[in-house]
């Protein structure tokens, strides 16, 4: 183990895992609740959209969360097809009104037959115990149902070597437990995979944490293995570490 990049990792993580973080994070969206239906359907829909500007991501998300009435899990519950026009004009960057009003049905589909978000995700890791197939099995469950086929570039193919950022921020989000994150979920810390961008992939590199050239998922493996040896049971608190250091320049950066 590398003693002085253990100590810096721990240093940053301590100075970026802060409430204050929330006010210029999409975590802010589902912080609005307390109801655990509600953070984790904000949450993942918050996450969803999360790249590219992220003044633009809070307020598109504060948008869609608006057209559900501030209530995601009672419109998820209820809605009909009629309901989902609200959506109609719905856009941030790529992800549209007809990508929305999917993930709408496919969320309900999943409260109403598999008992909700967090179930899916540990029928897939409770398979062999990683993330990677609680990811893969969570995509073939939101995909049960007929689909745009424009929508499917939406969720991350872990299958595909896709490293699934978005996704596996939204794990962090749920499962850990600080001044940031929820911890409502019961899936194990210890196994999160470590949400890699182009920022954090270019911090990872430039400290020794990675070596591989591409930002897929084989090198999401690689530097959530190097910070499990600086801790194991909670890797992926790092995450803030390398988040906050990749941004110091400017913490309003793209995600």
């Amino acid at each position: 183990m590398n003693k002085e990049l253990k100590e810096l990792l721990d240093e940053k993580y301590y100075k970026y895992a802060v409430s204050d973080f929330i006010n210029d994070d999409p975590i802010q969206i589902p912080k609005k609740f307390t109801q655990k239906e509600d953070i984790e359907i904000a949450g993942f829909l918050s996450a969803s959209i999360a790249w590219g500007n992220r003044k633009s991501i809070i307020k598109n998300a504060t948008k869609l969360i608006e057209l559900m009435d501030e209530s995601p899990y009672d419109f998820i519950s209820n809605f009909n097809e009629k309901d989902l026009s609200v959506f109609n004009d719905f856009k941030h960057r790529t992800f549209n009104g007809i990508d929305t009003k999917f993930f709408m049905k496919s969320i309900q589909n999943i409260y109403q037959k598999h008992k909700g978000l967090e179930n899916v995700f540990l029928q897939g890791f409770n398979k062999d115990k990683t993330i990677k197939s609680a990811i893969s099995h969570f995509r073939k469950v939101f995909f049960e149902i007929d689909f745009p086929a424009r929508t499917s570039k939406h969720i991350a193919n872990v299958d595909k070597k896709s490293a699934a950022k978005r996704i596996n921020m939204f794990l962090r989000w749920m499962v850990r437990k600080d001044h940031v994150d929820f911890g409502i979920w019961h899936l194990p810390k210890s196994t999160l995979m470590l949400p890699l961008d182009v920022h954090t992939g270019n911090v990872s590199r430039a400290i020794g944490l990675l070596n591989r050239k591409q930002n897929d998922w084989q090198a999401v493996k690689e530097v959530t293995k190097k910070l499990r040896e600086f801790d194991n049971n909670d890797p992926i608190k790092y995450d803030f570490a390398l988040f906050g250091m990749g941004n110091d320049k400017s913490l309003n950066k793209d995600y």
